[in-house]
């Protein structure tokens, strides 16, 4: 009788989170979009030329048109390690200067960019005033009076609820519009003011509905009251315009140590 073996090929899955930074300015957001360029399609080119296979990395989430990102997180699966100053090297001298790779790290096989993150925080920067340095990363706003004490009385109210569809762009395919936001406040320094916000996750178009819908109650056009309404409306219509993209900042994504 004849015994025949065979071996099958076994392959192991090392899976490791890339960090990085880039100005959205001259892309259509970080997804990937079939006729216009996404930061990570540049990614995912600039990966593949160096490994030589395919690779489409999986982000923690998605920044829209303009908006910029001080910190993203997305992770990619080999079979083997490599040397990280080296890829770091690579990627940066491929990649175009407004897009960072500032690290690439091992972590569990089944640690994922999006699921694991803990919570996520943005920034929303408003410029007083015209500066020539800062047209694509602040909204300029000239002789707008704001009250900001209302502003954070209203943003306070956020931290009381959990459905957030009236800040959701319309039609999102989501299963649930519920969100835990843990900080909600703006801060005014001298001719900036910004807004911060993290939550454990954000609709599409949010972070945007709430800046507008907080700048209606900061010029007196709305009161606390009718903020609170437009809330439990859970109906988009209702608050205010978003305000443009070239004014959010995703500045941090945070994850639990038991990932690494």
């Amino acid at each position: 009788m004849l015994y025949i073996c065979i071996r099958a090929k076994i392959t192991f899955q090392l899976r490791y989170f890339i960090e990085l930074s880039y100005k959205g300015t001259n892309y259509h957001g970080w997804q990937l979009q079939p006729n216009a360029i996404s930061v990570q399609e540049l990614l995912n080119k600039a990966l593949t030329t160096i490994f030589r296979i395919p690779i489409n990395v999986v982000g923690a989430g998605r920044t829209d048109s303009g908006v910029h990102a001080e910190q993203l997180f997305a992770h990619i699966d080999l079979e083997a390690e490599f040397k990280v100053n080296e890829v770091l090297y690579k990627l940066n001298s491929i990649l175009p200067e407004d897009i960072v790779v500032n690290d690439i790290f091992k972590v569990k096989s089944d640690a994922h960019a999006r699921f694991d993150a803990t919570s996520r925080s943005y920034e929303y920067r408003i410029y007083s005033g015209r500066n020539p340095f800062c047209t694509e990363t602040t909204w300029q706003l000239i002789n707008k009076k704001l009250n900001v004490s209302k502003m954070n009385e209203a943003a306070s109210i956020l931290l009381t609820y959990t459905d957030f569809k009236c800040f959701s762009r319309s039609k999102s395919d989501v299963r649930t519009f519920d969100c835990d936001v843990m900080r909600a406040e703006w801060i005014e320094t001298d001719k900036l003011l910004i807004f911060y916000i993290t939550a454990d996750r954000f609709l599409r178009n949010m972070v945007r509905a709430v800046v507008g819908t907080l700048l209606e109650v900061g010029e007196g056009k709305i009161t606390i009251e009718e903020f609170k309404k437009i809330i439990e409306s859970k109906d988009r219509c209702e608050a205010g315009p978003s305000a443009p993209s070239q004014g959010l900042f995703l500045t941090q994504v945070s994850y639990a140590k038991t990932i690494f």
